[in-house]
């Protein structure tokens, strides 16, 4: 997992519109950079809408939410549309992205462990520099979680 105080790796990926993102394109603004497993899946369905719920304050602060998981375009676009999101979701399906921010790792879930995608969140400056890390996500009220952090 990346630290604190170091520069975030540079990415490309493509949206659930199916345009090409990049952290570059930011340059010079605040990012949420989100890390979840799966689309339409309870925790990761609790989560987005969390943060879906504050974007009103996460901007008017200068934020700008991205998520990623490896899921397709397509099921980005489902996701987005079910539950109104209003931000990008980037589609990774071959890990560059998640490996590049080291969230790929082992899980492990009823007494079975399995390589997965580590739900990980990164604040990330507007000089590039991660400020903030959270590995330990509160899907419900992981936007209250960032707003807490942030604060201080």
């Amino acid at each position: 997992m990346l630290k604190p105080n170091t520069k975030a790796p540079d990415f490309t990926g493509i949206n659930q519109d199916g345009k090409e993102i990049s952290l570059s394109d930011f340059k010079g603004k605040k990012i949420i950079l989100y890390f979840y497993p799966k689309d339409n899946t309870s925790g990761c369905t609790a989560e987005a809408c969390s943060l879906n719920e504050k974007t009103e304050y996460f901007l008017y602060h200068g934020y700008t939410i991205i998520g990623v998981s490896a899921d397709s375009v397509e099921s980005h676009k489902r996701f987005q549309e079910k539950y109104s999101l209003s931000f990008n979701l980037i589609s990774d399906p071959e890990h560059k992205i998640i490996k590049q921010y080291e969230v790929w790792g082992e899980k492990k879930n009823y007494g079975k462990t399995y390589m997965g995608l580590l739900r990980t969140t990164y604040v990330i400056d507007e000089k590039g520099v991660i400020t903030h890390v959270f590995p330990k996500v509160d899907t419900k009220t992981h936007a209250e979680q960032i707003i807490r952090a942030l604060e201080v």
